[in-house]
């Protein structure tokens, strides 16, 4: 099943984020080669695809896991955690519908 991985940043996170990227980016590549990775990226904190030195409030994985439970470990394991990135991290179940 799928699950999203809805976090949250803490204030001033891009210079936390461009430290962890490399190991956060290689999770993520490694959930694509799997075919498990649904879609995955940051909520820029301005109406801008770069949103430059404003950075990023969040970011959205969806991706596929045996468990919420698994799902859950996943996440709690992310660099960006580890690095003090996000403020809050929740994980749902995920029914994709469309496309």
């Amino acid at each position: 099943m799928y699950y999203a991985i809805i976090s949250q940043d803490v204030e001033n996170s891009l210079p936390l984020r461009k430290q962890a990227r490399p190991a956060h980016i290689e999770r993520l590549e490694t959930l694509k080669a799997e075919g498990r990775l649904l879609i995955a990226g940051p909520f820029p904190a301005m109406d801008s695809p770069d949103p430059g030195e404003a950075g990023f409030t969040g970011s959205l994985v969806v991706a596929e896991f045996a468990s919420l439970e698994q799902a859950q470990t996943w996440a709690n394991a992310d660099p960006y955690v580890a690095a003090g990135v996000y403020a809050d991290v929740t994980v749902k179940p995920y029914k994709k519908v469309l496309p």
